[in-house]
């Protein structure tokens, strides 16, 4: 991907990613990675933070023989999800402005 993703933004992904319900690690991981190209190495630190800010608490499911670590967002985490879900739509529509003007003066400029 040519834009890079901020620490903000993960948190915010990884929450959003959560709101749909607990899940684990690694499927999480996968999401993101598919969706913005992040990659495992930099998630699990982000998940240990949001924990230790408590945005999110955990709890083990043993399958087959195997304990897999769970992911829940706490009420913390969905009151930070819903500001990053505001501050994103406003900087959405910063930056969609930005290009119209760009598309506009391009446009412009051709005739």
């Amino acid at each position: 991907m040519l834009l890079t993703v901020n620490a903000t933004l993960l948190d915010a992904c990884v929450l959003a990613t959560l709101e749909k319900g607990d899940t684990y690690g690694y499927r999480i991981t996968q999401e993101l990675a598919a969706g913005i190209g992040a990659s495992e190495s930099s998630l699990y630190p982000v998940l240990r933070r949001l924990q230790k800010d408590g945005r999110l608490t955990t709890y083990d499911v043993a399958i087959s023989g195997r304990n897999r670590r769970y992911y829940r967002l706490t009420p913390q985490g969905k009151q930070a999800l819903d500001a990053y879900r505001a501050e994103w739509i406003e900087y959405k529509r910063r930056i969609d402005e930005i290009f119209a003007q760009a598309t506009e003066e391009e446009n412009h400029d051709a005739h």
